[in-house]
């Protein structure tokens, strides 16, 4: 089965926003720098001047002007002006790369291959996805046999005209015979949940709405659980969200009448999720404070009036149930064990004195799922995967082989199943599946992309250097065999480095053109992720946040020390926690690359947890009203507020969206502000702001490639390169 209570997906690390050229004009109460700036064949028009307001907050007796605090109301007509102003400059620039509809044509040629996802059995059907190439979405479809011809399920692509709804999750009843899905509109975290009856596709009931990080668990046919807050006053893209409830809905009731299980007022907890286990026996529920460390409850749902009982009071660690028996749950835990390890605890009584360990701790980090009976530990080992199967014992039964050094996932799937089916990347092997017997662990291939790709012309090596302090930090650096290493390759340093993350080795279709035509990929797994454990994670948090930038910085000093590339061939790039990496860098090391490209990124440090979930994210960060330590460390670095005048940066996109109400976009209007104003030289420094898109989940495919489009023509055109000549 998989785990009961998921850990909330609050940070997407990829986190790019896209928008089709618009049509747009400067409003009249925009004024204009007198002079263009030319950038070779490029002529960027003059940026529009932002409005400074007198805004001072004082923390700790000291003051923080605050001049662009306007751009923080997304309602007000000002703030849209200034948008459309942005854009205007934005796409005009980019209108002029002569290259940058041949990098479109070949993004959409290689993005142009069927893809499909594993198949799932729910009653007499088994369901998967699949992408004919160039759809917006992928399509649900199901079939009796697998080898059978598959009929349409559910299509969202029809779910809006401009591709700006999607479909963000679909749970089904234990017996298959009804569906709930949830669908996110124009990229806001907020969904609606819809109940279908399968066999009909007839809708049941109403619409449900102002549900926010939430799974779906059904119980038995009776109905199921979801979590949500509150709608809140003023705009619901900004507004804090901080009470999450856990609510009970019966099918064919109004949502009005869904029973609080969890949460609010009387049990205030910022983020609440509940799941079912298999067996229909227990609620498991998962609370926290935030995005690190979980209360955990149970309630056993074949005693009618039973309670909720703590099995986990405390935030201290992070807590999931894998699964349940008769007479223990499963539960995967850091606690006393920085690795994580898999311990059962009785259900007679789930005291933690009781907790005996099944799969103990290792050197190497561990993630738990069960499938067919079995547990199967993925462990990680110098952030590639290695998967072994245990019985419910502990005892172990076999390391699965798998085809290549990277990533496999997936090893999931009910007690009763005698296989499963998995994944396996890498970052010159596309996502393939493989069905896998449980039982003689035999893995057959199941499903292979066919697209314009030869693995074998491209190599992987995987390197470790030395940051700032002297830690060995890990580092993948992919790139075409045979590429002359004399320091003139365009070089893409992604990281992320933040919130427990790990950065595995994965195929992207985007890398592709870098890729063929002589560039270098390069993904370090900075301090801040979760690569090495809990004390990886620690390492990059508050305090201790300065360890990111320093790996990051180091990252781009061994490729250029080791002859991959050269500062002016290098840009920087990440996205949510990463597009703060990217601005802190900018600010500290503005000489370390040509391109910069920071996403949704969180970069207004001192006011980041005043808006929607952002609270949540203070122990990562910390807050500037905590204590006086910490307001200074976090002014310290914070890339809103360390924009230097007369600095020259590189050339600069910002991406954003106006319907991201994850990481508003403010962040990245003030950052955009702060360096049209106070940045030197003729490097240009853009906003990128898409309408009616989120922090990244469910964009369309137009988008994605029109925002991939645009990226490596602003790269290649400000390393003075033609990627095509």
């Amino acid at each position: 089965m998989k785990k009961i209570v998921l850990p909330l997906a609050l940070l997407l690390f990829a986190g790019c926003k896209q928008q089709e050229v618009l049509e747009v004009n400067i409003s009249s109460n925009q004024q204009l720098n007198e002079q263009p700036v030319t950038n070779e064949t490029a002529t960027l028009k003059p940026y529009p001047e932002t409005r400074k307001g007198d805004v001072v907050d004082t923390y700790f007796g000291t003051d923080v002007a605050d001049p662009y605090r306007w751009l923080e109301d997304d309602l007000s007509d000002e703030t849209a002006a200034w948008v459309r102003a942005q854009n205007e400059v934005t796409f005009d620039y980019l209108d002029q790369i002569p290259f940058r509809d041949q990098i479109k044509e070949r993004l959409t040629e290689h993005w142009n291959y069927e893809r499909v996802s594993s198949p799932t059995k729910h009653g007499d059907f088994y369901y998967f996805s699949r992408n004919d190439g160039l759809q917006n979405h992928s399509v649900i479809l199901r079939t009796k046999e697998l080898d059978g011809e598959p009929e349409v399920f559910l299509d969202p692509n029809t779910f809006s005209e401009d591709g700006t709804t999607s479909l963000a999750s679909l749970s089904f009843t234990k017996d298959g015979s009804m569906a709930a899905y949830a669908i996110s509109e124009g990229g806001s975290d907020w969904r609606k949940i819809i109940v279908i009856d399968t066999e009909s596709l007839e809708a049941i009931g109403d619409t449900l709405t102002d549900i926010k990080f939430s799974g779906i668990s059904w119980y038995k046919n009776e109905g199921f659980y979801y979590s949500s807050y509150e709608a809140p006053d003023g705009s619901q893209l900004s507004a804090m969200t901080d009470l999450h409830k856990l609510y009970f809905h019966r099918v064919g009731t109004p949502q009005s009448d869904d029973q609080l299980v969890f949460g609010g007022e009387e049990t205030p907890r910022r983020y609440v999720g509940g799941g079912v286990s298999e067996d229909q026996r227990f609620l498991i529920i998962s609370a926290a404070v935030s995005t690190t460390g979980n209360e955990l409850y149970l309630k056993d749902l074949t005693r009618e009036g039973s309670g909720i009982i703590p099995v986990v009071d405390n935030f201290d660690n992070t807590h999931n149930v894998i699964d349940t028996d008769e007479n223990y749950i499963y539960i995967h835990t850091n606690k006393n064990a920085r690795n994580y390890r898999l311990v059962k605890a009785p259900v007679a009584d789930t005291s933690q004195e009781n907790w005996e360990d099944v799969i103990p701790e290792t050197d190497h980090v561990l993630s738990v799922s069960s499938a067919g009976g079995y547990f199967f530990a993925n462990y990680l080992v110098d952030v590639q995967t290695e998967i072994r199967q245990f019985d419910y014992s502990g005892n172990e039964i076999r390391e699965v082989e798998l085809p290549a050094i990277g990533t496999a996932g997936g090893f999931s799937a009910r007690k009763d199943d005698t296989h499963l089916y998995y994944t396996f990347t890498s970052f010159t092997y596309p996502s393939t599946i493989f069905r896998y017997d449980i039982q003689n662990g035999i893995s057959e291939l199941y499903w292979t992309p066919e697209m314009d790709f030869n693995p074998e012309d491209y190599v992987t090596e995987q390197v470790f250097y030395e940051s700032k302090d002297g830690t060995r930090v890990p580092m993948f650096i992919t790139y075409k065999k045979g590429l002359e290493m004399d320091g003139s390759n365009p070089t893409y340093l992604y990281a992320y480095g933040g919130f427990n993350v790990s950065l595995r080795p994965s195929f992207s279709v985007t890398r592709l053109i870098l890729l063929e035509n002589g560039g270098i990929y390069a993904q370090p797994n900075i301090r801040g992720g979760g690569e090495y454990g809990r004390e990886w994670h620690l390492a990059g948090t508050k305090l201790n946040k300065q360890n990111v930038f320093d790996d990051f910085i180091a990252a781009g000093e061994f490729l250029v020390e080791n002859g991959y590339t050269s500062h002016d061939k290098i840009a920087i790039s990440g996205g949510s926690n990463g597009g703060l990496l990217v601005g802190a860098v900018m600010n500290q090391r503005p000489d370390l690359a040509a391109v910069a490209f920071p996403a949704v990124g969180v970069l207004d440090m001192l006011r980041y947890h005043t808006f929607t979930a952002g609270a949540g994210w203070a122990f990562d960060y910390g807050t500037s009203e905590e204590s006086e330590e910490m307001f200074q460390y976090l002014l310290g670095y914070s890339p809103v507020h360390n924009v230097t005048a007369g600095t020259v940066y590189p050339s600069t996109m910002i991406t954003t969206a106006d319907h991201d109400d994850r990481v508003v976009p403010a962040h990245s209007f003030k950052f955009a502000a702060e360096l049209q104003d106070k940045h030197a030289g003729e490097n240009p420094v853009l906003i990128r702001i898409e309408t009616r898109a989120g922090h990244g989940a469910g964009r369309s495919t137009e988008s994605v490639i029109n925002e991939w489009a645009d990226k490596y023509a602003f790269m290649w055109f400000n390393m003075g390169l033609n990627p095509f000549q």
